[in-house]
């Protein structure tokens, strides 16, 4: 006879709570019902922002750098090392969140990327995962390969300077002085995003603007990129890698991670759960929770809720999801694999107070599901303990 286990595998309420607070808050719920329930805290991401939260929370070390922030200002970055693999969270080098002032999309650079990468080679890295999202740059990735020692230089042989619209300068790639250690390392492009890097669905076109580009800059980016993916496929034989899924993650920092640094691109959702061991982890459990800000159209896509929903569903768990607010019906959320949603809407219909209050509304949530769990000892090891599937999702009814 075994008390119930419960992994509990949320992504971060944007805006709100970081990934580790909303695991821990649900978690203060279910003990607080039931202090005999064994839970298993694994904040997971999609390979963006909170990547690194899950990283640490997985028994990586957290390691610390200073680099060139996206304005070009120096920034502290965290990063993470577990033996030889190193996790870098890009939007902690290179993002709008650490943006000095207001974002400049003409001259934003993921140089303090590169500087990470740099620092993880320092360390002894050999197996690197890169995860995108929430940058701050529309640069190809130029700045995280001069911060390697690529040169991108214009007609007179001289190196163009940071920042998208400098590449409208560049004719040619000197590769020469790319750090060997590369040549040494794996590389794993996290991310969810699979646009190309140019075009209507580019890093210009669809990402500028959220960067601050004007429609006037988004064609001068777009034309600097082009410029600079020929040079690029020119010097790493990588003819047709502008044109990948994933080129355009990132401003372009995908396209130059899988030109230059041959990296594999991977689902960000599965990159981090194979860092976290959460498919080791499952095994046993009676219940995973997981869960994000909203649940919607995009989370279908393979955001962080489905990914886990899917791993759970491949050992015979069942999924609930939490959430502040989900668009979703019924059908579609159970299609998803949740047996049950809670929404903290149902709960505190105002958004700015739900936001503010999320860790005590999450706190209710963890009761609830506790409420749910079945009775201590009526499971011999291996039981699936499945709470009973509601008719309708709280946020149908609230």
């Amino acid at each position: 006879m075994r008390a119930a286990r419960v992994v509990i595998a949320p992504d971060k309420f944007k805006g709100s709570l970081e990934a580790p607070a909303v695991a821990r808050a649900i978690a203060d719920g279910i003990l607080a019902v039931r202090p005999d329930a064994e839970v298993d805290l694994a904040p997971v991401a999609d390979g963006g922002e909170g990547t690194l939260d899950a990283a640490l929370s997985a028994g990586y070390e957290r390691r610390s750098a200073t680099v060139t922030g996206p304005s070009s200002t120096a920034v502290e970055a965290d990063w993470g090392l577990r033996g030889c693999e190193a996790v870098i969270e890009m939007a902690l080098a290179s993002g709008l969140a650490v943006v000095r002032g207001a974002p400049d999309a003409l001259r934003a650079t993921s140089r303090g990327t590169g500087e990470l990468i740099l620092a993880a080679l320092d360390a002894g890295a050999t197996h690197i995962v890169l995860g995108v999202g929430g940058s701050a740059n529309t640069d190809g990735g130029a700045g995280m390969l001069s911060a390697l020692g690529v040169r991108m230089l214009d007609a007179s042989g001289s190196a163009v300077a940071d920042g998208g619209a400098a590449l409208v300068d560049v004719v040619s790639v000197d590769a020469s002085g790319l750090d060997p250690r590369v040549a040494g390392a794996a590389f794993l492009l996290a991310s969810d995003v699979d646009n190309p890097l140019l075009g209507p669905q580019g890093a210009a076109a669809v990402f500028g603007p959220q960067k601050g580009a004007r429609p006037e800059d988004v064609v001068l980016l777009e034309l600097g990129l082009s410029r600079f993916a020929q040079a690029v496929q020119a010097a790493f034989d990588a003819a047709g890698v502008a044109d990948a899924p994933g080129a355009g993650a990132a401003g372009g920092v995908g396209f130059a991670a899988l030109a230059a640094l041959d990296a594999e691109r991977r689902n960000g959702i599965d990159v981090v759960l194979d860092f976290t061991r959460l498919h080791e982890r499952l095994h046993g459990a009676d219940l995973v929770v997981t869960g994000e800000g909203s649940i919607d159209e995009q989370s279908l896509g393979g955001k962080t809720p489905v990914g886990v929903a899917r791993a759970a569903a491949a050992v015979s768990v069942p999924t609930v999801a939490v959430c502040g607010r989900t668009t979703l019906d019924q059908q579609r959320l159970q299609d998803a694999g949740f047996q049950h949603t809670y929404s903290l809407a149902s709960r505190e219909p105002d958004r700015e107070i739900s936001m503010r209050d999320a860790a005590r509304l999450l706190h209710q949530v963890g009761e609830e599901i506790a409420a749910r769990l079945p009775a201590a000892g009526t499971m011999a090891p291996g039981d699936s303990g499945t709470p009973r599937t509601p008719s309708t999702t709280e946020s149908e009814r609230a």
